[in-house]
């Protein structure tokens, strides 16, 4: 009997689709993954079930739809469910999880891991106790700086050696050296990059020239794409367009480029960690979601165009046939639930229902023809809904009460299609949609009305909210520095933090 194969899941934050060399983009360098991509499965319609980070790692931890959950934001997740952690923890693997897993309301639970090194967006967890330790805990926002310069590409705070990319190899590293080696394991790394800010550690910053990144795409009237989460996105992120200028957009994407060009140098650290154990190891990369980066005139995630809402996705097998292939068969994140709970022999047992994913193993083998996805942000009057063969895509908005239909290709261009098949699909998103009340999408075989909602009087708002958390406290820690040593000076200096405005925790 073969012994059970260990399971390493490498998980980004935000990475589009198209950031993979070996799969057609001549400008990135990522020489680990492209190396994956000629070993492994490459499926290039990867969808998230839901375009924002909190949803979409609750989806992919539980096998459960946004619909079923009411996970469809930044929201708590369903703490009572299963996740595949605990069926593989139930089948006698250790399991080990390192970086950014979002597990709110509790960001520390272990949820099926029997040990985890924590990162997350704020100042906490493993990772900042790392950078107190190495004599960086100074540093305030050691993911890069948020507020106005969000979008806006600088350099990292922390040398290479000491940042988040790097350190979670190392953890993985670390587990991988001291593991059970009479246990199947399984590894999850999860990154926190390369989600803005856009802060990239030397050399890694200067990797990429703005003179060789191409400017977003905007097809001519491009306004007539954006629902209304892609201008409220855009004034969290920017502003109502997004950012017009290209340079900076090009300079953004040199950035972004960078960010990812390192992780795959550590995802090579990881793969190299694991010796001759790689041939009895699944390997699964993939991100929550993926980035607009300007592209229709748009800034960071939670719509259903497809710069937003398609994924890399790349798995290979043990004893790997037809190593390079590439499948075209729409998947989703939640198939890896599916597909880990085969390998588990184990069965969920909590109330949610059934699961929807399909065995990535069946897929493969082309085995799930005809197949169609759903992704869903939000619900009720904010509610954003599509369905998507893998050749053509029907996206629905309530805010707007407005649909769109569109093909698809390897791109990750949204291209107006009016035709019959697009069509159906529409229908069988109402039809999909109207089994989950909860989402209040459809009333009446019909997407239901809502009142509409007006704007916020300050549409600035959420940029306060990325400001970093502990600033007011930095804030109070300077206003005395110069107090009664030069009363002139002191006077003009307290009267520019008395009219600051009041600043909220990050979000």
């Amino acid at each position: 009997m073969p012994p059970p194969i260990n399971i390493l899941t490498i998980v980004t934050d935000q990475q589009r689709a198209d950031t993979i060399g070996a799969l057609g983009n001549a400008k990135i360098r990522t020489p680990v993954l492209d190396r994956l991509v000629e070993q492994g499965v490459s499926f290039t319609r990867a969808y998230t079930p839901t375009p924002v980070c909190m949803a979409a790692r609750a989806a992919l931890a539980t096998g459960l739809s946004p619909a079923q959950t009411g996970c469809w934001d930044n929201n708590p997740m369903p703490v009572d469910a299963t996740s595949y952690m605990q069926l593989l923890q139930t089948a006698g693997y250790q399991t080990h999880g390192v970086g950014k897993m979002h597990f709110e309301p509790d960001h520390t639970r272990l949820w099926g891991y029997d040990t985890r090194d924590i990162s997350e967006e704020g100042k906490s967890g493993d990772f900042d106790r790392f950078l107190k330790d190495n004599g960086y805990g100074h540093v305030l926002s050691p993911h890069g700086i948020r507020g106005e310069m969000y979008y806006l590409p600088q350099p990292s705070q922390l040398p290479s050696h000491l940042h988040e990319s790097h350190w979670v190899a190392d953890r993985c590293i670390d587990f991988l050296k001291s593991r059970d080696r009479d246990r199947p394991f399984l590894l999850d790394a999860h990154f926190i990059k390369p989600h803005p800010p856009f802060e990239n550690p030397m050399p890694w910053s200067y990797l990429y020239r703005t003179k060789d990144m191409a400017p977003p795409y905007r097809p001519e009237n491009y306004t007539d794409f954006h629902s209304r989460i892609n201008l409220v996105q855009n004034r969290y992120k920017y502003k109502d367009q997004a950012c017009e200028d290209e340079l900076t957009w090009r300079t953004t994407k040199a950035a972004y480029y960078g960010a990812i060009s390192f992780i795959d140098y550590q995802v090579g650290r990881i793969l190299e960690a694991l010796g001759d154990e790689i041939e009895n190891t699944l390997i699964i990369f993939t991100s929550d979601h993926g980035e607009m980066m300007g592209d229709y005139g748009c800034a960071g995630k939670r719509c259903l165009l497809e710069a937003s809402n398609r994924i890399p996705f790349i798995m290979k097998m043990p004893g790997q046939e037809k190593a390079g292939t590439r499948i075209q068969t729409p998947v989703t994140l939640t198939d890896i639930f599916t597909t880990v709970s085969k390998i588990a022999e184990v069965t969920p047992s909590d109330t949610y229902g059934p699961r929807s994913g399909s065995d990535l193993f069946d897929i493969a083998r082309g085995d799930e023809e005809g197949r169609i996805v759903h992704t869903q942000f939000q619900h009720a009057w904010m509610g954003n809904y599509m369905a998507t063969d893998g050749k053509r895509k029907f996206l629905y908005s309530a805010a707007d009460d407005k649909s769109w239909s569109f093909t698809i290709d390897d791109s990750l261009r949204d291209t107006p299609d009016s035709s019959q098949a697009t069509s159906k699909l529409g229908e069988q998103a109402i039809e999909h949609f109207a089994k989950f009340p909860k989402t209040q999408a459809v009333e009446n075989g019909n997407w239901r009305k809502h009142e509409p909602m007006p704007w916020p009087e300050d549409r600035d708002y959420g940029l306060l909210q990325q400001d970093p958390e502990g600033i007011e406290e930095m804030l109070d820690t300077i206003k005395p520095y110069h107090s009664g040593e030069h009363p002139a000076w002191d006077a003009s200096y307290g009267a520019i933090f008395d009219h600051m405005p009041e600043m909220d925790e990050e979000s």
